[in-house]
């Protein structure tokens, strides 16, 4: 019992096939269509040539008759290609490819499909291209300098293009927009400002991420858009600036699959869903996306299944002789490549696909085969003939492929070049030799164009900022008395009882020198008894001594004084110190940069003698930065702020201040490394016992003083990924 069903098969073919209808109509479709590709295809390339004009590669494409409009091109970055559709053309020239060599640009392809020629350029790197028509031919010039191409006409000269820009900033996104298609798929429209701006769209997981290579966006533009009530895969949208270029990440939701075309200026990248109906019947059914069908067979030949599911989905199936038995299943509602899978589990077979055929035969005969496929290469590879290329490296070094090609004692087994294969290096030109097969040589061709790359720079800069508050004041006092009968012919003195006195004596330098009334000489005076001796002192930070205002009591004689003088001092002051080392490596290099001085001082050697030391107290900072695939950059900095201190009896002491931290910050931002707050508040009082605590003549006989010092230290640093329009100033 044999039963083939098709869903949604159509009926009708099967009986126009019957009768014998089927060839006729596919042959008269098939005249119809030939004679209307003649009629559309009125255009012919006839010979493409290039030649080299200092960086740039003139490419001229002479066609039959004269174009109305330019091709549509667009490039890609990985691998780089640049591509150009000529429609209603034919490949007139007689060869499918043509090799250039020149630059960077390596080959042309041309291939025609249906009315339409595309040409495809291969590069060594993603370059920019410019195209213009002059009469018969298109003279496409590719920008060797890795900057925005400017066309040129047949004879060299530069063509202004009318929609050119005449701006030298970047060029910036025009609109961002999403639209749904019929079929349920989210499509997202961003309208380039040129068409020679590079684009990388890529999958990370389950996100689609385009970066628009040295373009800005508009701050209208900057915005995350939910898009989830249209109905698509697509959930949200967003568009941000990543240093130089503009970066987006779409976010799809369930089973979708994704493409990009770039028509002119306009880039549409297409989200669209994958619907996969699960079997209700047969579990295990995802991953199986073909069509179902239900199969039925009692003790069917296995090549004669293979040839129904051939007929059902139209493959083309060849079966080695080897296969053979027979098959009892029932299937039914089954995808035809899980049918196909479960087939050729039951009987040991295995397939090879190449395009749409499938070659099925039994595993061992596949392994077999492979592997003595695999020893005919290996034996031709030993008859191939070598060949010899010359690579010149621009930023590498050429002793860094000595491992790679296992020189010098190296690594043989892990070297890239085969056993016939040799290397050698020339480090004066720093240029590599290598003679090998062309598959190898094409490998190091390739290894070469990774990492044979310039190295980014980073200009790394830091404030440090020091600022201090001080404030204080202090308050005190003197009180003395003077007697100046004895000096005039008196007794000294106060009489106690008979001859006995009491007579106040004290220093030479009293209250009195204020008033003057005490002063004999230039260098005497008269004895001044204290009573009380607490004047203000002196302020850390003020620029001088406490003021003073002295008041003297005398008698009608003015032979006696009772002196009191009150000195007080308050002071205000705030610093603030900015240094700001700055300094340029280039990526995952360590720099240093360093100023300041170096303290000499003694010390003693182990015989005694004293020999002479110096110590730095330098501003320094050591910083090794590594740029990330998303344009941030990790900083390993280690920043050190040394002053001259206070003088010690081993030396001058230094003050360290010090930050040591691994950090990762955006291009052109700035991040605070560290702080260090300090505040110290402190208030003194000195009287003396009883006096000084009475209610306000109490303030004769004390001094007291208050202070508050407030010092803040912030290290502020700012990564800028260097750029030909980003130099030190």
């Amino acid at each position: 019992m044999i039963a083939l069903r098709k869903h949604n098969g159509n009926q009708d073919a099967r009986k126009l096939w019957s009768l014998g209808l089927v060839p006729r109509i596919l042959v008269f479709i098939g005249f119809s269509l030939i004679g209307s590709s003649v009629v559309a295809q009125e255009n012919v390339i006839e010979s493409i040539s290039a030649n080299q004009q200092g960086s740039n590669v003139i490419v001229k494409v002479l066609l039959k008759n004269p174009l109305v409009k330019p091709p549509i091109g667009f490039s890609i970055n990985s691998p780089a290609r640049i591509a150009l559709d000529f429609s209603a053309t034919t490949n007139g020239t007689g060869k499918s490819g043509q090799e250039i060599n020149l630059g960077d640009v390596r080959n042309v392809n041309v291939v025609q499909a249906g009315e339409r020629s595309r040409l495809v350029f291969n590069l060594s790197r993603p370059l920019n291209y410019a195209t213009v028509i002059e009469d018969r031919a298109v003279i496409v010039t590719i920008d060797g300098s890795g900057g925005v191409a400017t066309a040129v006409n047949s004879s060299g000269l530069p063509v202004v293009q009318p929609v050119a820009s005449t701006n030298s900033t970047p060029l910036a996104l025009r609109d961002i927009d999403f639209r749904r298609g019929v079929n349920g798929e989210g499509r997202i429209v961003i309208d380039l400002p040129s068409s020679q701006v590079g684009v990388d769209v890529r999958q990370q997981g389950q996100t689609i991420v385009v970066d628009f290579l040295k373009t800005t966006l508009p701050a209208v533009l900057r915005r995350r858009l939910d898009v989830t009530d249209f109905g698509t895969p697509v959930s949200t949208i967003t568009t941000s600036p990543q240093g130089e270029n503009v970066h987006m990440v779409i976010e799809p939701k369930g089973l979708w699959e994704h493409s990009a075309y770039q028509s002119d200026t306009q880039l549409v990248i297409e989200v669209k869903p994958i619907k996969e109906e699960l079997n209700k019947l047969t579990q295990g059914t995802q991953g199986y996306r073909g069509d179902k069908l239900s199969l039925n067979f009692q003790s069917v030949e296995v090549r004669a299944l293979l040839q129904v599911i051939a007929d059902f989905t139209g493959l083309n199936i060849i079966t080695s002789d080897t296969v053979s038995g027979n098959l009892t299943l029932r299937l039914k509602d089954v995808p035809w490549d899980q049918a196909l899978d479960i087939v050729m589990q039951a009987k040991g077979l295995d397939m090879r696909k190449n395009g749409t055929v499938l070659w099925i035969a039994p595993k061992d005969e596949l392994l077999t085969k492979e592997k003595l496929e695999l020893e005919q290469k290996a034996q031709i590879a030993e008859l191939e003939p070598l060949k010899t290329e010359i690579f010149q490296l621009n930023y590498q070094k050429a002793e860094a492929f000595k491992l790679v090609f296992g020189l010098d004692g190296g690594d043989t087994k892990n070297r890239m070049l085969s056993k016939r294969g040799s290397a050698t290096i020339d480090p004066r030109t720093n240029k590599l030799i290598v003679t090998d097969l062309a598959s190898k040589l094409e490998e190091v061709r390739k290894l070469i164009q990774v990492t044979d790359i310039a190295t980014k720079q980073v200009l790394i800069e830091a404030r440090i900022v020091e600022a201090d508050d001080t404030f204080g004041k202090t308050l005190g006092a003197k009180l003395g008395f003077t007697d100046l009968r004895g000096i005039r012919g008196g007794d000294v003195g106060y009489q106690v009882s008979g001859n006995e006195r009491v007579a106040f004596t004290g220093n030479y330098l009293g209250v009195g020198e204020q008033t003057g009334q005490t002063k004999v000489g230039e260098a005497s005076y008269v004895p001044n008894a204290q009573f009380v001796s607490l004047p203000a002192s002196n302020i850390t930070g003020a620029l001088g001594s406490p003021g003073a205002i002295a008041v003297s009591l005398f008698s009608a004689a003015a032979n006696r004084f009772l002196n009191l003088e009150l000195s007080a001092l308050e002071a205000d002051g705030k610093g603030k110190i900015i240094s700001s080392p700055r300094v340029v490596t280039a990526d995952q290099q360590a720099a240093l940069i360093e100023a300041g001085e170096e303290i000499p001082y003694l010390k003693q050697t182990s015989s005694g003698a004293n020999s002479v030391e110096f110590k730095k107290a330098n501003l320094s900072m050591n910083v090794t930065p590594q740029i990330t695939p998303d344009g941030n950059v990790i900083l390993l900095v280690d920043v050190n702020k040394d002053s001259r201190g206070t003088i010690t009896p081993y030396g001058f002491a230094i003050n360290t201040k010090h930050v040591k931290t691994n950090v990762q910050v955006e291009n052109g931002g700035t991040v605070v490394l560290g702080g260090i707050y300090l505040q110290s508040e402190n208030d003194a009082e000195t009287r003396i016992p009883f006096l000084g605590n009475l209610p306000f003549v109490g303030n004769l006989f004390k001094t007291s003083s208050r202070g508050k010092v407030r010092s803040e230290l912030l290290i502020f640093i700012t990564p800028k990924i260097m750029t030909d329009r980003l130099s030190i100033h």
